[in-house]
Formats: C-alpha cells, sequence, structure tokens
C-alpha cells in the first residue's frame, strides 16, 4: 500500500509523545499513512537513549516505535516555539497526541479544552497513567507499575514464584493501540458530523482490560486467579512440557482433542479416565494428569511431537526465541520483516492488511530534530 491507498493519508498528526505508548500509536497511525510530525525536547525524546543495542544513531527501541514521522525539536517553555506549535496545531492538525506529565499540557494552553474550543473539528487523545478522573488521576506511571497494579503480576509465572513482569510492553503498546482505534473511530464520525473529539486512554484502563476473563471468573466463582505458568485457568490440559530438546506447548482445549492426545502419547485409556472425563473434572484434577503428561513428552524431541500432534490435529506449537520466530517460513511468507527506507535493519511492520496488502514502511526513525521548520 503507498500514497492514496493507504487509509489514512491526508490526515496530520501532531504528537506530543515520548517513550512508548504514544510513540507506538503515532507509529501505528503513520504505518496507515497519516502525517506525523513528532515534537520532541531539545534533548529528545527518553527512548532514543534507552540502550545498548543501538542502531543508527539512536536506541533499537526507539527505533522501532517512531519510524514514518518527522521530528520537530520545540522548547515548549520558549513563547516563541510554543506559538509556532500552536499555529501548527490551528493550521494543519487533524489530531493530537499526547502522554506527557498530568497536567503539562493544560498548563502550556495545550490541553483538549483549549484547543477544541480553537479547532472544534480536532481529534484531540489523551494517553494517561491513572485516567482523568479518581484520587490517583495525578499520578505518573509506567509499562511494569500497571502490571503490577493492575492484577497482571498476580497470575504471571510459575504458582509459589515471585512476581514476573511479562517480557513484552504490553501494557504501553496496549494503550497506543487502544489509542489508535479511538482516533481512527473518531475521525470516521468526524466524516459526517464534521465534529472532533477528545479521545481519552491509559495504563491503568488498558491493564485492566488484558484482566477480563479473570474478573469474570474471579466475580463468577469467588476464587482468586492465581499463577498457572504457561497453563490456563480453566482449560486442562492447556500448556507448555518439556521435551528431550526443548519446550512445547500444546492445547488440547476440549475432549475430542484430549482424546487425541492420549492416542498419539500412547495412552487412549486416559481418555476415558473419570478423572480426566471432560474438561471440569480434568480441571479439578490438573495435578493428577500433568504428572502423567510431563514425563509423557520427555521422551521425544519437540520436532517428533510436532510432526505426530499436527498428523493427529492436536494444536501445539514449539517455545521460539526471537532469532527463530524471525526467520520461521511463516514470518517470512507474511512479509512481517520489511526493510525499512533509510534504515540499517529490517522492522517488523503492522500486523494488518489491507487487500492482501501490508502498509509498507516509507520512512525510518527521524534524527532529532531533521525536520524542525
Amino acid at each position: 500500500m503507498s500514497g492514496a491507498e493507504q487509509p489514512l493519508a491526508g490526515i496530520v498528526v501532531v504528537e506530543l509523545g515520548h517513550s512508548v505508548a504514544a510513540p507506538f500509536a503515532g507509529q501505528i497511525l503513520g504505518d496507515l499513512g497519516a502525517e506525523v510530525i513528532k515534537i520532541e525536547k531539545p534533548a529528545g525524546d527518553d527512548a532514543r537513549t534507552w540502550g545498548p543495542p543501538f542502531v543508527d544513531g539512536a536506541a533499537a527501541t526507539f527505533q522501532a516505535l517512531n519510524r514514518n514521522k518527522q521530528s520537530w525539536v520545540m522548547d515548549l517553555r520558549d513563547p516563541v516555539h510554543l506559538a509556532r506549535l500552536q499555529a501548527l496545531i490551528d493550521t494543519r492538525a487533524d489530531v493530537v497526541l499526547q502522554n506527557m506529565r498530568p497536567g503539562q499540557v493544560d498548563a502550556l494552553g495545550l490541553g483538549a479544552a483549549a484547543q477544541r474550543a480553537r479547532k472544534p473539528s480536532l481529534v484531540y487523545c489523551n494517553l494517561g497513567a491513572f485516567g482523568a478522573p479518581g484520587p490517583l488521576a495525578d499520578r505518573p506511571g509506567y509499562d511494569p507499575l500497571m502490571q503490577a497494579f493492575g492484577g497482571i503480576m498476580s497470575v504471571v509465572g510459575e504458582p509459589g514464584g515471585n512476581p514476573v513482569r511479562v517480557g513484552p510492553s504490553i501494557i504501553d503498546m496496549g494503550t497506543g493501540m487502544w489509542a489508535a482505534l479511538g482516533i481512527v473511530s473518531a475521525l470516521m464520525r468526524r466524516q459526517t458530523s464534521g465534529e472532533g473529539a477528545v479521545v481519552d486512554v491509559s495504563l491503568f484502563e488498558t491493564a485492566t482490560a488484558w484482566m477480563t476473563m479473570y474478573a469474570s471468573q474471579y466475580q463468577a466463582g469467588g476464587v482468586m486467579p492465581g499463577k498457572n505458568g504457561s497453563g490456563q485457568l480453566g482449560i486442562v490440559p492447556y500448556r507448555a512440557y518439556r521435551t528431550a530438546d526443548g519446550d512445547l506447548v500444546v492445547a488440547a482445549g476440549n475432549n475430542a482433542l484430549f482424546r487425541r492426545l492420549c492416542e498419539v502419547l500412547g495412552q487412549p485409556g486416559w481418555a476415558t479416565d473419570p478423572r480426566f472425563i471432560d474438561n471440569p473434572t480434568r480441571v479439578q484434577n490438573a495435578a493428577t494428569l500433568y504428572a502423567l503428561l510431563e514425563p509423557a513428552f520427555l521422551a521425544r524431541t519437540s520436532a517428533d511431537w510436532t510432526t505426530a500432534l499436527d498428523a493427529a490435529g492436536v494444536p501445539c506449537a514449539p517455545v521460539q526465541n526471537v532469532a527463530q520466530m524471525l526467520d520461521h517460513p511463516q514470518t517470512r511468507a507474511l512479509g512481517l520483516l520489511q526493510p525499512v527506507p533509510g534504515s540499517s535493519i529490517p522492522m517488523l511492520g503492522l500486523p494488518v492488511r489491507f487487500d492482501g496488502q501490508r502498509p509498507q514502511p516509507r520512512s525510518a526513525s527521524p534524527a532529532l530534530g531533521q525536520d524542525t521548520p
């Protein structure tokens, strides 16, 4: 996809963003064709220094979150720079996207109320920590804090183990995704109404959204969800097993799949054992069942088990590292790893296709201030 084929071609986004959440939202919009103007302080987005590793003059983390953007350096404490930014918003911006400290944009006159009063067609998106109302509205927040506060760490890791953070920044990046979805929805509504909107998303709300199933299970059953390692509360067997040479996740989530799994393992009688006859009994007797499954999987390699389970129609997947994932034929067939003009390394592209085509990056992340007028 290029040029006019890109869904957001012609949309101008002003990103007052730093770190991960707002930059990721801006990158999504840029990948979809929007012109994204990133406003950076004179020292630059903090993420530029989040390394090593560094590539093309900035941290790899920054490069992964800021393609398809311009970089304008502005000192917003300088009235001249502030006036220039205001003129940009007044004359060109369709969207303002910001994740500055609570209260900072309002103190500068750049908050949603002031900007929407000046320009009713503007879509203004706030990416906050805890959300605008409430006793914690003024507190800052970061991904690991929200994984803790939102309950995610209480259900991640092995039973009895220390708190474990999910490795990818799922809160920051998830909030960026919600921001992009909210912005696109507001732009779609604007096409008929002419009116913009204020879109509010926050790290805490994203964290609670990831806990949707756990919250429902707790409210329905009154049992506090705990850590299940690679498993899933309420479904058995549905987890990873150590094999002769690695680890393999097997998802036998219904009775038919469990029966086929038992046949592959050479234990068809397990499928008719009263302790394992259906999913509720397997959940009740999970420890007993896993004690039988674990030594069985040690007998063969992950590749051997994958071949046998695939032939039987039992869903499974080896636990791959980053290099294996990037080099897998499926990753390559989908064209997920894309060359980026101006970048010395390829990047993972937007995980969506339109009419079979994935949006193609137009430019690498900008050098600090390279587009400042």
